[in-house]
């Protein structure tokens, strides 16, 4: 099981969100590429990058800070927010980042990732950002009809790398992860599913850990690593 440790972006720098609220940011590093070595040096073997005023503003506004830590690190990079067309997907592969994260475009444009997973293969993942069960978008600004299972259920077939499954109620507030929500989804497709949200101790990690073979293939960490409630070491060792 891989584990990513998160560096969301707003206004050029590190912060974590409490519920996915642009209001309650906390700011953690001012240098996100100095972060990404860090997450390096602690001996993580991925990145997971979030532009969150992109979220908002549906185009890419923290570019300069993802192209630092591109350049800073040669860790993979899983890059979301505000990518909804192909032209941002391919400036985004060009320059180096592994992965590209889907959202909103998954629920609104449904061809579109389909498309992308095609002329990218292996490159595009799917973020489901789910409350109460529903996908939100829009920087988790509004709340769909739809559920987090049928929009992972509908990509079953389209070459998506990943499904990146969030339950904003746990995001950012260290009160464990969704394990129960997670496993739902990992069930209901094939495609590997990465958890996010509310992962705070190591008992979150191995709570996932135990669903591997359901398809729970790696978490997404955030503030319990910029405030030390989980220790990377025994964090890496048990989900290894």
């Amino acid at each position: 099981m891989i584990l990513y440790p998160a560096i969301d972006l707003k206004d050029g720098v590190c912060v974590r969100l409490r519920r996915g609220i642009m209001e309650d940011a906390t700011i953690y590093n001012d240098d996100p590429a100095a972060q990404a070595t860090h997450f390096k040096g602690l001996g993580f073997s991925w990145l997971h990058i979030v532009d969150l005023n992109g979220a908002f503003a549906g185009r890419p506004v923290n570019a300069d800070a993802v192209s630092a830590i591109l350049g800073a690190t040669d860790l993979p990079v899983q890059l979301g927010g505000g990518i909804r067309d192909l032209q941002t997907i391919q400036r985004w592969v060009d320059r180096g980042v592994a992965r590209v994260v889907l959202g909103t475009v998954a629920l609104r444009d449904p061809d579109l990732v389909r498309t992308a997973a095609r002329e990218f293969p292996d490159r595009i993942a799917v973020g489901i950002d789910a409350k109460g069960g529903k996908v939100a978008v829009e920087g988790w600004a509004e709340v769909s009809e739809m559920t987090a299972t049928d929009l992972a259920k509908s990509f079953e077939d389209d070459g998506v790398a990943a499904i990146i499954h969030t339950d904003i109620d746990r995001d950012g507030v260290l009160e464990g992860v969704n394990t129960a929500a997670t496993l739902a989804v990992a069930e209901a497709v094939s495609i590997p599913v990465i958890a996010s949200g509310g992962v705070a101790t190591i008992d979150d990690i191995t709570a996932l850990k135990a669903y591997e073979a359901q398809g729970i293939a790696g978490a997404i960490i955030g503030r319990a690593l910029y405030e030390g409630t989980l220790e990377p070491t025994d964090a890496l060792a048990a989900a290894a």
